[in-house]
């Protein structure tokens, strides 16, 4: 990054962040915001073009050539704008789409620019006019923000913003149809701050109950669990990997590999994902060993579990079959059976077209 205090940051940029609060703040002085569900991305338009770069510093052009392109033609040069990259099908965010976009073969990602084109979804400011904004209160920073992309036509767009907290409360209910999940509340005094967790998020929160049908061990041990693979029963009876719990204590996840251990005896002989490994043999059903390109080198290697244990756990919210984010191990729940935890118990949320988003 630049040395001068007044000239547009130059890339990496560490994105300013959130910490995560159980509900909106309250008092004056807050924007609020929907959280969008995309890759973070900050937008550097220089004399030599445009370079998206990623959360963690890492170029983004290759697998989003659509979005250059257009960025290229709307935006000034010497801006800088943070953001989200998002794709919508059938008018609402997938991130499973998003995620295929991150392939090594640019034969696909141009086939996957025409077929479900990415957009960007601007919230605040960097720079303008060659000058840095980063000291700029957020408010201000809002205001030029709207001076620079608020008659903008997509692929750009900018992110609604309200100072109301009720507006912000039914946000919080009822974009999540739209595929956000969640609101983001930002002091209005607060200057841009790389790496500070300086902004809060609300997420939905809710419960389900799931089947501990297998875990993954810590890292290189042997005596400690690392995470727990949760299912769930659809509607044919068939036992889906849903996603994981990994919340746990060092102590806690000695404590589990010794509890779970009668567990394992036998444990494949019958196991709904016994066959996880034969693509042909589970056909769409979500299992836990498959790897993929998103894998990379991450031991993805499980032990199986007799489906006897349910365990109530926390999520913010579904993406499709699956929980889009790892949930939090609340407490096992020796009340209820296997058979009992279906996709039918989960909360679903209103679907709701992303456009009236934008209209907000």
């Amino acid at each position: 990054m630049s040395t001068s205090p007044t000239a547009a940051p130059r890339p990496p940029v560490v994105p300013m962040l959130a910490k995560i609060a159980d509900e909106l703040p309250q008092g004056e002085g807050f924007l609020f915001e929907p959280k969008w569900d995309g890759f973070r991305a900050l937008v550097f338009s220089t004399s030599e073009g445009i370079y998206l770069q990623s959360r963690d510093g890492k170029p983004l052009n290759r697998y989003f050539p659509e979005l250059e392109k257009a960025l290229g033609e709307v935006l000034p040069r010497g801006c800088v704008l943070d953001g989200e990259i998002i794709v919508s099908v059938q008018g609402r965010l997938d991130f499973d789409a998003l995620q295929q976009r991150v392939h090594p073969a640019v034969s696909r990602v141009a086939r996957l620019a025409k077929e479900t084109p990415s957009s960007f979804v601007a919230f605040d400011l960097l720079a303008a006019g060659g000058k840095s904004t980063m000291a700029v209160p957020q408010g201000e920073r809002r205001v030029r923000l709207e001076r620079l992309v608020g008659h903008a036509k997509p692929p750009l767009y900018l992110t609604p913003m309200t100072r109301d907290r009720a507006v912000a409360v039914d946000w919080l209910k009822q974009f999540e149809g739209a595929g956000l999940d969640g609101v983001v509340a930002k002091p209005e005094s607060l200057p841009y701050q790389p790496g500070k967790r300086a902004m809060i998020k609300i997420k939905h929160a809710r419960t389900a109950d799931c089947v501990v049908a297998g875990f993954r061990w810590y890292k290189e041990r042997d005596d400690a669990i690392g995470s727990l693979l949760l299912g769930l029963y659809d509607d044919a009876g068939v036992l889906q990997h849903a996603g994981v719990t990994s919340s746990f204590t060092m102590a806690a996840r000695v404590q589990l590999a010794e509890e779970l251990e009668p567990l394992r005896k036998d444990a494949l002989e019958g196991h709904p994902w016994r066959d996880w490994a034969n693509a042909e043999a589970h056909g769409d059903n979500r299992l836990p060993g498959a790897q993929s390109r998103w894998s990379g080198d991450k031991d993805l290697t499980w032990q199986p579990l007799r489906i006897e244990r349910v365990c109530e756990v926390k999520y913010d919210h579904l993406q499709g079959d699956r929980f889009r984010h790892a949930t939090t191990f609340l407490r096992w729940r020796t009340d209820k059976q296997p058979q009992d935890c279906r996709y039918d118990q989960l909360e679903t949320a209103t679907p709701m077209e992303l456009s009236k988003v934008f209209k907000a």
